[in-house]
């Protein structure tokens, strides 16, 4: 039975003033999430920082099926971020069927999401920080990581400006980036002028130069205390997105000059330094053993929910998972310019267990005003559940493959490995759900011939982003998605031997046979219809869709 918003708020009356409450411990309550508990938080120390990150411009609460693989290889195997379904629930003390195995993993997924229902939203956001702001005056600082502005219909319609209005009304105080640089460098400045906070990056220089783009941290009096921000946008920009959108700038991770930074605040007398990160969470635990002196990251880009903070010497590591699903809460209690404890909170944003803000949600319906009859249009109805995350593929990214191979006729197809995209329960598909998926600034697909052995290497290349056991030869995303293909991967094995069994259309690839293929969100820049279109299209032909996953196997 689905669990409406008004029994939920039922239940916080009751369990407010009902005797039938009054005797659970804490420890009771802890248990499952509840309306009640839900804003419990043991608060302590002098300040608290709020985190969000990767909401890829989802205004509105939406359904995001966890990733049911995310292998870690090298140190990183089985340690966090790298743990998936019941052996999640299993390290961090969860029980199977309740509100938290809904949040952090996708096991049981369609049913948990009829129970629970969507996640997420900026009036839901809006409400647990402005929560945790009434219990902490002065002592809260909120700072976002980025891939905000990016990632839906309306950001894409308006180059990104309805997302900094309501991280205006939002509150934030911090920001760094990363999808934000795929609008170009001079859009990218304009939208920087309207935020009303600062845009932080020490990582991003004029490619000439060297001159720094951004500035690299600010200092902002929380509590009574010099809090540093120091910005580390994602440092693989121009690698995993077009350069031409970024011509004169660098990128890096660049920790030398992330450790003069830091020693220069501590000159500084800072009383804390705090790292708001868009590395991806191994390559932020090799920064924390690398750079001393950080006392937190708070980190993104690999959209990992973690509970609790990973702790790398003196620093805190922590990433908030994405699409507004999570809120994290850090009480610190700071003296003599370090952290003396702390309390954690990974609050799951479950929006039928919060009231809306009014403020917020007014704002969110009159930006989407213009555009809501063409997000509600229903385009078709799938039969399966549609999803994007999990290390080896997603059904949604099948359905954007069969649209593209159907449209150019050809004998495979290939779709990024995206980790942004919502998911999509049995019912009807809609155009917001569609962009979700595709609303990048060059969606062009093509059709184009490639090599057996170049379709090897291409396959290899992506695998070694993925898989490769130095977390700095990692770019982030999931392999990437493909119709036609199948065969086996070996994560651990050295590049050039992790894929085996490599078959076009069921028969062993020929390295110089020459193989017909189609994709989209090409580096290089493309002229065939944009691909939100195709697959649009592509729905409205079907009418019914009932995907399923491709023979792809990841052997760990």
């Amino acid at each position: 039975m689905s669990i409406t918003r008004r029994k939920f708020i039922q239940m916080l009356s009751l369990a407010a003033g009902g005797a039938a409450f009054a005797s659970l411990t804490p420890e009771a309550l802890a248990k499952s999430l509840n309306p009640r508990n839900l804003f419990s938080f043991s608060g302590e120390g002098n300040l608290t920082l709020v985190h969000t990150t990767d909401t890829h411009a989802q205004l509105v609460p939406v359904f995001y099926r966890e990733p049911d693989t995310n292998i870690g290889v090298g140190e990183d195997k089985g340690q966090p971020p790298h743990i998936t379904g019941k052996a999640f629930l299993k390290y961090y003390g969860y029980r199977p069927d309740t509100p938290e195995a809904y949040a952090y993993t996708c096991d049981d997924y369609a049913r948990l999401a009829r129970e629970y229902g969507k996640v997420g939203g900026f009036a839901y956001m809006a409400t647990l920080i402005k929560r945790i702001r009434a219990e902490r005056p002065g002592k809260v600082l909120h700072i976002d990581g980025g891939d905000t502005v990016q990632g839906s219909a309306t950001s894409l319609w308006t180059k990104g400006e309805d997302m900094v209005t309501a991280m205006n009304k939002l509150g934030c105080e911090v920001m760094t980036g990363h999808w934000e640089f795929t609008y170009g460098q001079d859009r990218l400045k304009e939208l920087i002028k309207k935020m009303n906070f600062p845009f932080v990056a020490q990582n991003v220089n004029d490619a000439t130069w060297g001159d720094p783009v951004f500035k690299p941290y600010v200092i902002k009096q929380v509590g009574g205390m010099a809090v540093a921000v120091i910005g580390q946008a994602f440092p693989y920009t121009p690698i995993a997105n077009p350069r031409r959108f970024i011509p004169d700038w660098s990128f890096g991770i660049k920790d030398g000059h992330m450790q003069s930074i830091v020693d220069e605040l501590r000159e500084k007398k800072a009383d804390l330094i705090v790292v708001i990160s868009h590395n991806g969470m191994d390559v932020d635990k090799k920064m924390a053993s690398r750079v001393k002196g950080i006392d937190v990251i708070m980190g993104g880009h690999t959209h990992d929910g973690v509970p609790r903070p990973v702790t790398v010497g003196k620093t805190l590591v922590i990433n908030s998972g994405c699409y507004g699903k999570f809120v994290s809460r850090l009480d610190l209690q700071v003296k003599n310019r370090a952290i003396q404890s702390y309390s954690f909170r990974l609050i799951p944003v479950i929006s039928g267990m919060i009231e809306p803000d009014p403020e917020m949600e007014k704002l969110v319906e009159d930006l989407r005003a213009p555009y809501k009859e063409k997000l509600g249009e229903v385009l078709g109805h799938t039969e399966t559940l549609l999803y994007r995350r999990g290390n080896m593929d997603g059904t949604f990214d099948n359905l954007i493959c069969d649209a593209l191979t159907e449209h150019y006729d050809v004998e495979f197809a290939l779709s990024p490995g995206f980790r942004w995209g919502g998911t999509v329960p049995a019912g009807p598909i809609t155009t917001e759900d569609v962009y979700s998926q595709t609303a990048i600034t060059y969606p062009n697909t093509y059709k184009s011939t490639m090599k057996g052995s170049t379709l090897k290497n291409v396959l290899e290349d992506v695998a070694d982003n993925l898989f490769n056991p130095d977390p700095y030869m990692q770019q982030g995303g999931d392999m990437v998605r493909s119709k036609g293909l199948e065969y086996s991967l070996y994560a651990e094995r050295p590049v050039g031997r992790r894929i085996q069994d490599l078959k076009v259309r069921g028969k062993l690839v020929e390295p110089g046979k020459e193989y017909t293929m189609a994709g989209w969100a090409s580096m290089a820049g493309q002229s065939g219809p944009p691909v939100y279109d195709i697959v649009t299209d592509y729905i409205k032909r079907k009418k019914t869709i009932s995907i399923h996953n491709e023979n792809q196997t990841l052997v760990a």
